[in-house]
């Protein structure tokens, strides 16, 4: 966990106590808006921290639900302050996942599905570069770079004194089978995972294609986890013009229970790096050609 301040965690937190004191005091979003004169998604967007919340609409709250303890309301405004507060990824200008980065930089525990790419955490920079140019064509040369320093930068996650306790990713054969950036490209990033995966945090699953249609087939999606026991477990999902957070009980379970049917669809971890193997030797030998 990060020793400094994470905004998207501090909005979070905030977002859940106005929750609480909202649900306190018996009144639905609806209500609140009325009163504020503001609308019902605003109220919603506060309470689920996806955006930054201002000290004023933290007093306008207060004063909505008879917050009169001193000390709460003062807590709850240093709060907002600080989850006005820009992260390290806004450096690299608009970000679209810029939400599930700051995250991802508390969590303690991610475990990922990924039908098509190979996570983020782990790519290399020619892979990540070859993927955000073939997914995103419209994209500039400099708007790339700045996407792929990112991602880079995301991976001190997987080491040093702030890494993640686990990082589990279930991948399916495809993403191995897809060349994305040609053979020496492919070849590097399957010698990345290799190498990665011996990391003592880091377990690496592959769903053979010989095991037929499975539960990860609906779409990828990751599992965030955070130290403090405030911070309720995050399912993420990754869109194209938008990113969905599923945080209640039984969504949480649903996908908790989905994760376990893909790793025992999957390989063992032994198993699915004898196969990792098996493509980098293929795609080396690709490089080098047919013999003569």
């Amino acid at each position: 966990m990060s020793a400094s301040v994470n905004p998207t965690v501090r909005r979070r937190r905030l977002g859940a106590e106005l929750r609480r004191l909202r649900e306190q005091k018996g009144m639905t979003a609806e209500q609140v808006a009325e009163r504020l004169i503001v609308s019902q998604s605003k109220i919603s967007r506060l309470e689920n921290g996806r955006r930054s919340i201002s000290p004023r609409d933290v007093r306008d709250l207060c004063d909505v639900y008879e917050v009169t303890d001193a000390k709460l309301r003062n807590s709850l405004m240093e709060m907002a302050k600080e989850s006005e507060q820009r992260g390290w990824w806004n450096d690299f200008g608009d970000i679209p996942y810029s939400v599930y980065i700051g995250l991802e930089m508390e969590a303690y525990s991610i475990r990922s599905y990924e039908s098509s790419f190979v996570p983020g955490l782990l790519q290399t920079r020619e892979y990540a570069e070859a993927s955000v140019l073939g997914t995103q064509p419209d994209t500039t040369m400099e708007a790339m770079r700045q996407r792929v320093e990112v991602r880079l930068k995301r991976q001190d996650r997987l080491s040093g004194e702030d890494q993640l306790s686990s990082f589990w990713s279930v991948i399916d054969e495809a993403v191995l089978a897809r060349e994305v950036g040609g053979p020496a490209v492919m070849a590097g990033q399957m010698r990345k995972l290799l190498d990665v995966s011996e990391r003592a945090n880091v377990n690496i699953q592959v769903v053979p294609f010989q095991y037929g249609a499975h539960p990860g087939m609906t779409g990828t999606f990751s599992l965030l986890e955070f130290p403090e026991s405030a911070d309720s477990t995050v399912v993420y999902f990754e869109g194209v013009t938008s990113d969905l957070y599923l945080e209640k009980d039984q969504d949480v379970r649903r996908y908790t229970g989905l994760y376990d049917h893909l790793r025992a669809a999957a390989f063992g971890v032994a198993e699915s790096r004898s196969l990792i193997n098996t493509y980098a030797e293929a795609y080396e030998n690709a490089i080098q050609g047919p013999e003569r």
